[in-house]
């Protein structure tokens, strides 16, 4: 029973990211067709709670590669891909967004880079998405499909109801966190995207049986009353959503559309298990020894309330419309007369350069090393290569800094004497 533990724990987690992380892709998407100061105010939101969404999406791929490696080892090569696409394009948001953030000012290239890879990886998590109920060949347990088998009308079809889902869970939470948009606008874009998830919904529904080759078994006692129970709580999350967008109180509208995306993965889990992957590789089949599923359950249990502690500690302390920070007028400076500033010697960038370069270096090398020791064929000489390196590395970057501090480079500036 441990195995259906560690499937109920792949569906929590994806379910978490789906919510969580699929607002601010949404609102990084619809930073696309915003003005300047929206885009920044944008990325300033979603700043603050990003990096701890995203960490659901690791928890689920933990859970899945530990707990039921069947299943990862037929499913990863299928979409390797759209796979490695989604982790470039998180990365890259991830960049954009943080160097928007320290800018102190908009900076077009960093909140497009922000939005378009919010894009591509709301893209590529609906292609995988397809190509996991399509359903990736496999024989004995190994994929035995091409490259581009991901690549169908329906995973598209998957890709595009995915952006709009995530597009109408960004404007859900926009309205709760802005002032920027008017009662009619958010209302009238709200209810388009609701829309529009309701029609891709239904048609993705109905082109699954022909999709997916699992047959849906709807004639068990208990499966169409958990279907057709989460279909009508999605039904019900709908109406509650196209009601509250552009009414007060702001927050009923992320509320209804979170409840919209959990009830549809728990219709599409009550449709498929235990089939893990199409069209028959069950929970049982694919799950790992009963010894480390007691691990990983006993693991990822004592570790989800410090996760789910998080989160709600993030929510909490950003809770509340968004202000921008005040930036008071700097009263006038008097610098001494002619005292220019020193110019930053061009050496001085160069062994910058070289240090950064050698640092990296030695990373590769240390990577190289490892996967031969932790492949299990290194010599004895390995583990204290990888010693040796790793102390090298931190050695340089220590005697970096300490040169970095005698320079001056960590001090705050001094407060200047104002004019009288």
């Amino acid at each position: 029973m441990l195995e259906y533990a560690s499937y109920a724990l792949v569906l929590f987690s994806l379910g978490m990211y789906v919510v969580l992380d699929g607002y601010d892709l949404g609102v990084g998407m619809l930073s696309l067709a915003a003005g300047p100061a929206r885009r920044r105010e944008y990325g300033e939101i979603v700043a603050t709670a990003w990096d701890a969404n995203e960490s659901w999406i690791i928890l689920a791929g933990v859970v899945l590669w530990a707990g039921l490696p069947g299943a990862y080892a037929v499913l990863l090569p299928a979409v390797y891909l759209p796979l490695i696409g989604m982790l470039i394009a998180v990365i890259l948001r991830g960049l954009g967004l943080e160097m928007h953030s320290a800018a102190g000012g908009y900076r077009r290239g960093w909140a497009l880079l922000f939005g378009g890879a919010s894009l591509a990886a709301a893209v590529c998590q609906g292609l995988v998405l397809g190509a996991v109920l399509t359903g990736p060949r496999q024989e004995g347990g190994r994929f035995t499909g091409g490259a581009l088998d991901w690549l169908s009308p329906y995973s598209v079809l998957c890709a595009l109801g995915l952006v709009v889902l995530y597009l109408l869970a960004g404007a859900a939470w926009l309205q709760d966190k802005t002032e920027g948009w008017s009662r009619s606008r958010t209302r009238r874009t709200g209810r388009s995207l609701l829309a529009a998830t309701a029609v891709l919904a239904v048609a993705l529904g109905l082109l699954l049986p022909g999709a997916d080759p699992q047959p849906t078994a709807l004639d068990q006692p208990l499966r169409p009353v958990l279907f057709w129970l989460a279909v009508a709580v999605a039904v019900g999350a709908a109406t509650v959503a196209w009601s509250g967008f552009g009414r007060a109180p702001d927050w009923r509208p992320f509320a209804a559309v979170a409840t919209l995306a959990a009830s549809g993965l728990f219709a599409l889990a009550a449709l498929t298990a235990p089939v893990v992957v199409p069209p028959a590789s069950t929970v049982h089949q694919v799950a790992s020894p009963h010894s480390s599923q007691l691990f990983l359950v006993l693991g990822v249990g004592l570790c989800m309330p410090f996760v789910l502690a998080y989160n709600a500690y993030a929510w909490r302390s950003f809770r509340g419309k968004y202000a921008a920070p005040a930036e008071p007028a700097l009263p006038p400076l008097r610098t001494a007369p002619h005292t220019p500033a020193p110019a930053a010697a061009p050496s001085g960038a160069v062994r910058t350069v070289l240090r950064r370069t050698l640092l990296v270096v030695l990373g590769i090398l240390a990577t190289a090393v490892s996967q031969d020791v932790f492949g299990g064929v290194a010599d004895w000489i390995d583990p204290l290569g990888v010693a040796l390196l790793a102390g090298t590395a931190l050695a340089a970057w220590v005697a970096g800094d300490r040169r970095d501090q005698r320079a001056g480079y960590f001090d705050a500036a001094p407060e200047a004497e104002h004019t009288p």
